[in-house]
């Protein structure tokens, strides 16, 4: 769902994917074939909240900002099942764990692998192709061609997956609803 808050509204591409149950509310920014997932929640009340181009927040993932610290997705990105972002920016080509967190002020360079759970704490700079992992996070090596082709394969299969659920999800009625009986 997208809701306007005040004059702000959520500015959507046509070619970006919204499942029914994602809600978007004010200033949100979704570039070509991004995607939201099921149940994540982005609150552009503060300041700006963009997603990149084919970058992906999937299921349960929350985006959030503070005064002077607006949110930045850069393209192809994917940000993991339940993952936190507040304030941060995410350099392209970036994974966001599951349930990890990423803090105000946050700059993820490009190519990183953020490790589920991992805590990016306020401030923090990761450079670019980094493996992150731990509470708080550290930089535990450098990802090689391989792991960074990985990241890109990531990307990809959520643009797939958009097209397959817009062109073949069909919602099913509810078998409990007074209309059924």
């Amino acid at each position: 769902m997208r809701y306007r808050l005040g004059s702000d509204a959520p500015q959507v591409s046509p070619s970006a994917f919204i499942e029914e149950s994602a809600t978007l509310i004010g200033k949100v920014f979704l570039e070509t074939e991004a995607s939201v997932w099921c149940q994540a929640v982005l609150r552009g009340d503060n300041e700006p909240i963009h997603i990149g181009r084919r970058s992906n927040v999937q299921d349960g993932a929350l985006l959030h900002t503070d005064p002077g610290a607006p949110l930045t997705v850069a393209e192809n990105v994917s940000i993991g099942h339940g993952a936190v972002l507040h304030g941060c920016t995410v350099g392209a080509g970036s994974l966001i764990g599951i349930r990890a967190v990423v803090l105000n002020h946050a700059v993820i360079g490009k190519n990183c692998l953020i490790g589920a759970n991992a805590l990016i704490t306020e401030g923090k700079q990761i450079p670019d192709n980094s493996l992150v992992v731990g509470s708080p996070g550290r930089v535990i090596r450098t990802l090689n061609a391989e792991e960074i082709a990985g990241l890109a394969h990531n990307a990809d299969v959520y643009v797939s997956r958009a097209e397959q659920f817009r062109n073949t999800c069909v919602r099913l009625p509810d078998p409990l609803a007074p209309e059924h009986e």
